[in-house]
């Protein structure tokens, strides 16, 4: 496999961990200086409106935070985890993709997906055809990266037009800021080994991703990408990552909320969770907001079913020792680049912990 030869990479990711957690701006920051120093690879952020379910919870724009980020550190790569394009016209991503990788010296990069309804319902965003809208969004930021005032580009699609447009500020990282596609369907994936410079996919088993791999992997082919894009293609995964002294009180704790971050239609299709059918995903995706509860609830009912054994291997839990057998497994299965999300009080601590105990001993595998 020729993922096996490229180097291992680890990020942090400044998510629903850290907003839930109330942490300040300048506490975020640090943890940023911590990650850079200690020598983590990329540092993420969220971009979500609002988390209301959490009424405490701080949530900030990623890519404000991103340039304050880019300010304060000299190493790590930095990205969305992710953003999409339905809020905005795809012309202020790549402007805003642009200046990140600009301030930050060539360290940008563009994570991004297809939208979801949580982020949409309540501003009264229209969610209509986000597969379709998401590869034109794309295509147009590709299209803009590359544009100057003496080289305008033209888009004819059928939700974005570009006329004679150009940006005035290019890119330092070259042949553009990577972009990493947050994606899980048929479709999604499809475009991904298409258009994607990396995949960044949050809520998975081993056994899925390696799935999903696959499926790109047969899209890169299928669409001609060079050995070079090949080479460079990033196989990411958000991952949740708890120390703990008891793994096992700690599972014991948190295995409903993993269950719930787990439950999708390929998690059942790939282990066979054929008991668990008859869930409507296409409503939950679509017509669930922060505003409607009813369904989470649902969705926490059908949840459960999954089996203890599936949804622990999607999870590092416990000391270092217990963790690493699970970042292995997903090294197996396809994954070069983890992104972080440490829960628990000691945010600090689990940063320089898991840089001094576990990314040391999956560095010494990835090289053998």
């Amino acid at each position: 496999m020729y993922l096996a030869s490229k180097q291992l990479k680890f990020g942090i990711q400044n998510g629903l961990n850290v907003a839930r957690a109330g942490y300040t701006e300048d506490q975020i920051l640090t943890a940023c200086i911590l990650a850079d120093k200690t020598g983590y690879d990329s540092i993420f952020y969220m971009d979500h409106t609002n988390v209301p379910q959490w009424k405490n919870a701080t949530v900030l724009d990623p890519w404000v935070m991103l340039s304050a980020i880019a300010a304060v550190t000299s190493n790590v790569e930095l990205g969305t985890c992710v953003t999409d394009a339905i809020r905005r016209h795809p012309s202020n991503i790549a402007l805003a993709a642009i200046t990140l990788d600009r301030v930050s010296k060539g360290r940008a990069i563009l994570g991004i997906g297809a939208g979801e309804a949580q982020n949409l319902k309540e501003f009264c965003i229209p969610f209509e055809k986000p597969v379709s809208k998401w590869e034109e969004q794309i295509e147009v930021i590709h299209q803009l990266y590359k544009s100057t005032p003496d080289h305008t580009v033209d888009y004819a699609g059928k939700y974005y037009q570009l006329e004679g447009a150009c940006l005035q500020a290019p890119p330092i990282r070259k042949p553009r800021p990577p972009t990493y596609m947050a994606s899980g369907g048929k479709r999604t994936l499809a475009l991904t080994g298409k258009l994607g410079d990396g995949w960044l996919p949050i809520g998975y088993t081993p056994e899925l991703f390696e799935d999903h791999r696959k499926q790109i992997e047969v899209s890169m082919d299928t669409n001609n990408r060079t050995q070079e894009e090949k080479d460079n293609f990033q196989m990411a995964l958000d991952i949740d990552v708890y120390f703990s002294d008891d793994a096992e009180v700690s599972w014991a704790k948190m295995k409903e909320a993993v269950k719930v971050s787990l439950f999708k239609p390929e998690i059942l299709r790939v282990h066979g969770l054929k008991e668990i059918e008859g869930f409507d995903f296409v409503k939950y995706f679509t017509e669930y907001s922060m505003s409607d509860q009813s369904w989470i609830v649902k969705m926490r009912e059908a949840a459960t079913k999954i089996p203890d054994a599936v949804a622990r291997s999607s999870t590092a839990v416990g000391t270092p020792e217990d963790m690493i057998p699970v970042f292995e497994r997903f090294m197996d299965a396809g994954v070069n680049h983890f992104v972080i999300r440490f829960w628990g009080k000691n945010y600090f601590g689990s940063i320089d912990k898991f840089a001094s105990h576990v990314m040391p001993v999956l560095r010494a595998k990835a090289k053998q």
